[in-house]
Parts: structure tokens; C-alpha cells; sequence
């Protein structure tokens, strides 16, 4: 698996342009004004990693197949989305269907672009976009919890686990802070995220800043950074405007134009890395002569739940991983160079998978 980002952020910020140059597709319209993107566009992007390449050469694979990740372009929310102004009830379902949430903000000046609110503040941006999503998460708490208490009164075990995890919720939300604050203990994080609540879910911040500052921001995009600090969530920059001119070169001119403007790989990169970080994702691989194939799982995964992501058959008939750690295979020079230097390794059902490892699944049909 891979993860499904929803990018969201107030109109004109620069969420479409983003998006656009995330996919290198044109599905999503860019306009200076707002509800331009009437439905979500939805884009898978392949997670670039060297490493891939690298054991593909070792192995001689004849395919490279990298890991994917889907953007969906959820279109600018304003104040009042979660009443319903704008396009809000449309778009707030669609976040709930996301891992994250990418939230874009504004950190450049430009007269000939309008702002919906007036005025560049990124802080106060994010407070509209976060405002809202609260208002919807307390407004469906709400609607749900007298129903919640009827069942638990009833002796209802799973409604009495539920109506604790809503008051903790409810409690916070008309505080004025985000769901995601809720402490949750490991046992109840299923329960917890069945409740769907919008400010529960991790949160990137993208600052979009212009092209002079993409490569360490600027002071609004410093803001946004101490801000996300706060709240131990994660912000990155990137200049979509660059971004949107690096997708459209093919990828021999890529590095070119990169290093002309002074930077190290693509903002893509960065959101990606970020991404990652924020959901406790990592990547495992199989190779071997007919592909090398990178796949995505949650930090803490097992053997056999990983070889469920390949095919749920893997994982009913889990009976060991061939295991060598990427660093090992590369040195060695494959996996019989590891196995003569006894860095090839049998791994059972309690094996946790690491970031890296090459692997090979053994299993009864």
C-alpha cells in the first residue's frame, strides 16, 4: 500500500498547480478563482527511491516497479464549509476518506493572484481551514452521541467503549482544539478511528512559497513551521510553481534544471519523505530477475501482515521470510553473496519488517 493524501487548503493557494505537478497530469484545472475543481481529482504518483534502482542493477531485474501514492485535490474550502457554504458538505466527506490531510498554505505575495480572505496570513489561513474541520467533527459528534449513550445504557460494550472515546472527543472539540489530541491507548485506536473524525487525522503542512525562497522558505513559511512544531505535526516547502515546470521536462533535463536553480531534488521528494514520517510508513522490496518491486506497510508491521499487502494468500499461508537487510544486499552483491556471508536470514511470524529489507515469502497454498 501506498497512502491517500488529501490536499486541501483555502481557494488559491495553489492546491490545483500542486497537484498538477505532483501527477504530471492536467486533471486538476488551475484558476485564480475559487471552486474551480467542481469534484476531487484523484492521482497516483510513484515514490521515487534510489534504492530500487540499485537492487534492480545487482539482480538484473528486468522491471522496475516503484511503491505508489494517490493525492486527491479536494477543492478550496472557505469559512462556513461546515455549514455547507461553498462546496463544504462535498468536500468534507471526501477528507474523511483519506490517511492525511496536505494542507497547502499560502506563503507568497503576488497582487495578481487573489486571496479569498484579504490578506496573506498563513496562521490565520490554517485557523479557517482547522476551524471548520472542527465545526464538522463536532457537529457529526453531536448528531451521534444520543444515540451512543441510548446503547450503552442498554449494557452495549462496544457503544459504552465508543461513548467514552466521543466525550473525550466532544470535550476537546468545544475547547476549540483538534480531535487528534485525544489521547488513545493502542487498544482502542480501531474504535477511535472508526469514528471518522476529520481533525484526527495527521496533518502535512505544504507552505507554497515563491521560487526565490523554495529552497529554505521565508518568513511566512517559518511561521507555518513553528506552528506545525506545536502541534507535532509535520511542514514542508515547496514552490509549486517550480514544481509545475520541472513535471512538464523530461526527466533528463530535470536534473539540469534543478541544479540551475540551486536545488537539491524536486519538492516532490520532500512531501513524499514527510508523508511518510507522519503515518509511520516504510518500504520493503522483492527482486528478483522478472521485477524489483518496492512495497509500502505501517512501521511495526509483521512477516506475515506484510506479505498480506503482495496477496491475502500470502498472509493466510505465512510460513517464514527470506530475509536480507538492504545494506546487506547491496555490499554483497545479492542474496548469494549475503547467504555465504551469513547475512541471509529465516524470519517467522513474530518478525517485525524493517525499513529496507529485501525479501522473499515462504507460504503454503
Amino acid at each position: 500500500m501506498g497512502f491517500k493524501c488529501g490536499i486541501v487548503g483555502l481557494p488559491n493557494v495553489g492546491k490545483s498547480t500542486l497537484f498538477n505537478a505532483l501527477t504530471q497530469t492536467a486533471a486538476a484545472q488551475a484558476a485564480n478563482y475559487p471552486f474551480c475543481t467542481i469534484e476531487p481529482n484523484v492521482g497516483d504518483v510513484a515514490v521515487p527511491d534510489e534504492r530500487l534502482e540499485k537492487l534492480a542493477a545487482i539482480a538484473r531485474s528486468a522491471q522496475i516497479i516503484p511503491t505508489r501514492l494517490t493525492f486527491v485535490d479536494i477543492a478550496g474550502l472557505v469559512r462556513g464549509a461546515s455549514k455547507g457554504e461553498g462546496l463544504g458538505n462535498q468536500f468534507l466527506a471526501n477528507i474523511r476518506e483519506c490517511d492525511a490531510i496536505a494542507h497547502v498554505v499560502r506563503c507568497f505575495e503576488d497582487s495578481d493572484i487573489t486571496h479569498v480572505e484579504g490578506k496573506i496570513d498563513p496562521i490565520a489561513d490554517i485557523e479557517t481551514i482547522e476551524t471548520e474541520l472542527m465545526l464538522a467533527d463536532l457537529d457529526s459528534l453531536e448528531k451521534r452521541v444520543v444515540a451512543i449513550e441510548k446503547k450503552a445504557r442498554g449494557g452495549d460494550k462496544e457503544a459504552k467503549e465508543q461513548l467514552d472515546l466521543v466525550t473525550r472527543a466532544l470535550v476537546l472539540l468545544r475547547e476549540g482544539k483538534p480531535a487528534r489530541l485525544v489521547e488513545v491507548k493502542p487498544e482502542e485506536r480501531r474504535a477511535f478511528d472508526m469514528l471518522q473524525l476529520l481533525t484526527a487525522k495527521p496533518v502535512l503542512y505544504v507552505c507554497n512559497v515563491e521560487e526565490a525562497s523554495a529552497d529554505e522558505g521565508n518568513a511566512y513559511s517559518e511561521r507555518v513551521a513553528g506552528r506545525a512544531r506545536e502541534e507535532d505535526a509535520v511542514a514542508v516547502v515547496v514552490s509549486a510553481k517550480i514544481e509545475s515546470e520541472i513535471a512538464v521536462l523530461p526527466t533528463e533535463e530535470q536534473r539540469d534544471y534543478l541544479d540551475a536553480i540551486g536545488l537539491a531534488e524536486p519538492g516532490l521528494n520532500r512531501v513524499i519523505r514527510a508523508g511518510y514520517a507522519l503515518l509511520q510508513l516504510v518500504t520493503y522490496f522483492t527482486v528478483g530477475p522478472k521485477e524489483a518491486r518496492a512495497w509500502t506497510i505501517t512501521r511495526g508491521t509483521r512477516g506475515p501482515q506484510a506479505a498480506g499487502v503482495i496477496h491475502s494468500d500470502f498472509e493466510k499461508g505465512f510460513i517464514r521470510a527470506e530475509t536480507v537487510a538492504y545494506a546487506d544486499y547491496v555490499a554483497l552483491n545479492g542474496e548469494a553473496g549475503a547467504k555465504e556471508a551469513g547475512k541471509f536470514r529465516l524470519e517467522g511470524k513474530d518478525y517485525v519488517v524493517a525499513d529496507g529489507d529485501v525479501l522473499h515469502f515462504r507460504f503454503a497454498n
